[in-house]
Parts: structure tokens; C-alpha cells; sequence
């Protein structure tokens, strides 16, 4: 039973150190974020499909009020993952992996307006302390600095993150989450198809297996991994362990491009995961 556990939890563990390596990638693939996202959503999709067609997994879209929330969050997917790459070259991983950190609270003050809930006060407390991590990372809000219009990608991101959760939460979380995985891939690789035609793709061949990377392993094995890893862990608990991600993609650039975050960094990205800790044990005490 305990090396079930153990198992179970090195899984969770490993899916997002995956996850977390978007940090490093999205912001040294010397691309256009649009490119980078088709050939993300291309490749992942390619290897979804095959996913699911080894696992049997039922593709099939079988009730039709479904299909619009597929496609809108799909969008706020593609725009999530846009900005958060924008978020990452326009500063640096840790400010681009903190602003979008901010995500879950984003969600918990969302939650009412999307699934009819009560509003907690509590939740109001927590986007204050988020408020004070954002300013810390950004003392000087000058619309001239990197840093800054990073992080104002970065919670715009968040914010596209959330309302896709939700919408998912809402209209579609009774289906497969690779299932759910490959259809987002699928409708965000239409839509920036244009992106093959406008952009500069003339780093593809040297960017290949870094791209190859980013979708095989962060997107679709990371991702696939987290989904499997709630068939043994509370969506609670799963969250807490999640919310290392800005750890590990900082470790991960300290050591592979030696990026080292500065002190307001790490105070308001202390402050940020620290809203997510508390935030994520609170609900579980009130189920």
C-alpha cells in the first residue's frame, strides 16, 4: 500500500517537473510565440490521438451543447499559452512562472460568476496578498520595463487560464482529459495555422528538438501524467504539489541557462505560492 502511495506520488511529482520546463523552453526558442504554440499543438495533438487510440479512448463528442465551450476554451487555451510565452521573452522565467501563478486565487474570485457559488471575503484577502506579490516583483510600474509588461502578460495569462478551467469545469469535465487534451490541441492548430504563412520559420530546423520537446513532454506526457495523477489524489492535493512549479521551472533555469532570480523576486513569489498553499488547505477543510 505504501509503495502504491509512493508510486502514485512520484508520478504527480514528475508530471509537474515536466510541466515546469515550459518555463525554460517557451522563453529560449528563438521562434515567434505564435509559431512555437502551432508547432506545440501540432505535435501534441499527433501524439494525443495516438494516446488515446492505443488506450481506447472514446473521441467521440456525444453531447452536442458541448461543442461551443470545447472551442471557446480552447481559444482562452491558446491565448493563455500566447501570453504566457510573451510573458516569459519579454522578462524572465521566474516573473513569467509567478505571474501566471496567480491563476488559482483568479480562479477562486471568478468561481461565483461562472458556477453560481457564494463568494467568500476570504478570497478578496487572498487577491490582496497576490496584489502585494505582483507589486513586489514589479516595485516600479513603468510601462517602458520588460519586467513589467511580462508580468502584465503573465496575469493576463492567469486570467485566460481561469476562465478556460472554468468553462471546462462547467460544460465538460465529464469527458477523458486526454480526450478533452487533444481537441484544444486540435482547434488551437487551426486556428494559428496562419501563424506558418506570416511568421519567420527560418530557426525550425535548428529549434526542432526543442519544440519536439516542449510538446512531447511538457504538453502532452506532463500533462497526461497530471490527469492520471488525480485518479489517486484529491483535485486539493494535487494543486498544493503543483504549486512547486515556479520552483522547479526556476531551478531548472538557474542550472540550464543560469538565470538567477533577484530578491523582490523571490519575496513577492513567496508571497504568491504562499496564497495558493493556503487557499488550497482552506478548501479542503471546508469539503
Amino acid at each position: 500500500m505504501e509503495n502504491n502511495y509512493l508510486k502514485n506520488l512520484s508520478g504527480l511529482i514528475l508530471a509537474t517537473l515536466f510541466i515546469s520546463t515550459s518555463g525554460v523552453l517557451g522563453k529560449y526558442i528563438a521562434m515567434p510565440s505564435e509559431v512555437i504554440i502551432w508547432f506545440r499543438s501540432a505535435f501534441a495533438m499527433i501524439f494525443l490521438y495516438g494516446f488515446c487510440k492505443y488506450k481506447k479512448i472514446n473521441l467521440t463528442v456525444v453531447d452536442l451543447k458541448t461543442h461551443v465551450p470545447f472551442i471557446i476554451s480552447s481559444l482562452f487555451t491558446a491565448a493563455h499559452w500566447l501570453t504566457y510565452f510573451y510573458a516569459l521573452k519579454l522578462s524572465n522565467v521566474a516573473i513569467g512562472m509567478l505571474s501566471l501563478f496567480t491563476f488559482p486565487v483568479i480562479t477562486a474570485l471568478l468561481e461565483p460568476i461562472f458556477l453560481k457559488s457564494k463568494f467568500n471575503p476570504v478570497h478578496l484577502i487572498l487577491g490582496l496578498m497576490v496584489l502585494i506579490g505582483v507589486y513586489i516583483l514589479a516595485p516600479e510600474f513603468n510601462m517602458e520595463s520588460s519586467d513589467v509588461r511580462g508580468i502584465l502578460f503573465g496575469l493576463f495569462s492567469a486570467l485566460c487560464y481561469s476562465i478556460r478551467f472554468l468553462i471546462l469545469k462547467q460544460h465538460v469535465n465529464h469527458y477523458n482529459g486526454s480526450m478533452i487534451m487533444f481537441y484544444q490541441t486540435f482547434v488551437i492548430t487551426v486556428v494559428l495555422f496562419p501563424a506558418l504563412i506570416l511568421m519567420d520559420l527560418s530557426g525550425f530546423q535548428s529549434q526542432f528538438p526543442y519544440l519536439l520537446l516542449l510538446a512531447l513532454l511538457t504538453t502532452a506526457l506532463g500533462h497526461s501524467l497530471m490527469v492520471h495523477s488525480l485518479k489517486f489524489f484529491s483535485a486539493s492535493t494535487a494543486t498544493i504539489i503543483s504549486s512547486i512549479q515556479p520552483v522547479f521551472g526556476i531551478i531548472i533555469a538557474f542550472i540550464v541557462v543560469d538565470e538567477v532570480p533577484s530578491k523582490n523576486t523571490i519575496w513577492g513569489g513567496l508571497l504568491i505560492i504562499s496564497t495558493v498553499f493556503i487557499e488550497t488547505i482552506r478548501s479542503k477543510k471546508a469539503t
